[in-house]
């Protein structure tokens, strides 16, 4: 069989979570020839249920038939109802609360999730990457960042790197975005690469009035944050700005292979 008559296989799985207290269910998709006596990078996805809009399987299917990327075995993990509160940082909630089972997710992905696709799937816990989308990806980055042993890279697509502990009008400032602050309380620089993703239409909010939308502003000021951590533009960082980009699957679909290329490019291995 050639290439382009190969297809990606793809998996629904159902796995019950004890910290989250319900069933979870898991998009996996297998790279071409999967076999199981060989081990493969994963790619973890939060929001697993947005696959289809994302055309995930067919944007897999065209890169592994074009060569433009090594077989990787991907999981998207599917929000629940209560995504508001289970996505977010896991230490500590938003100003509203939202986020308070962020904690649960993290011990949901890393003592459940984790051991299960090891024990079912050839998947090489060395190589794992974590992404996501507006929370998501807020998600993906703050697991990413307080367990850099386990995870290598990062990708966060429109994060919602607004999270803050203050409302705007309860004396809000920037010191009070959880995920910079974080950054900068950190005292060592994790081994991490991380990829971050925004469009210029992402929303239309300027809290302080300067040109610059407020998502465009939060990315690149959680970038300037790694960067006095010592993380280096271009090789531990990475931008991509999205000319009239939106915050939805679309802008993200179409932005998916530049990610997949940077993350499992052949000619980056």
């Amino acid at each position: 069989m050639n290439s382009s008559e190969q297809q990606i296989l793809f998996q629904h799985k159902c796995l019950y979570s004890f910290f989250l207290e319900r069933e979870m269910a898991i998009s996996v998709f297998l790279p071409f020839e999967y076999n199981p006596s060989e081990s493969y990078p994963l790619l973890l996805f939060n929001d697993g249920q947005d696959f289809g809009a994302l055309h995930m399987h067919e944007i897999l299917n065209r890169m592994q038939a074009e060569n433009r990327m090594t077989p990787v075995l991907v999981a998207g993990i599917h929000a629940g109802p209560e995504r508001i509160f289970e996505y977010g940082t896991a230490l500590m909630s938003d100003y509203a609360g939202r986020g308070n089972k962020a904690q649960a997710t993290t011990d949901f992905v890393l003592q459940e999730l984790l051991p299960y696709l090891n024990e079912n799937y050839s998947v090489r816990l060395s190589e794992v990457t974590y992404a996501g989308f507006s929370l998501g990806g807020l998600m993906a980055l703050d697991m990413a960042w307080n367990h850099s042993g386990i995870f290598s890279k990062a990708g966060v697509f429109s994060g919602a790197l607004w999270w803050r502990q203050k409302a705007l009008h309860e004396g809000y400032s920037d010191a009070d975005r959880i995920m910079h602050a974080q950054i900068r309380n950190t005292a060592l620089k994790p081994e991490l690469k991380i990829w971050f993703q925004c469009g210029s239409l992402d929303e239309y909010d300027d809290r302080d009035n300067d040109g610059v939308i407020d998502s465009i502003q939060d990315t690149l000021e959680c970038i300037s944050e790694l960067e006095r951590k010592g993380f280096v533009w271009q090789k531990d960082v990475f931008y991509t700005e999205v000319e009239l980009g939106e915050h939805n699957q679309k802008t993200w679909s179409a932005v998916l292979p530049e990610f997949l290329q940077w993350a499992f490019g052949k000619e980056n291995r």
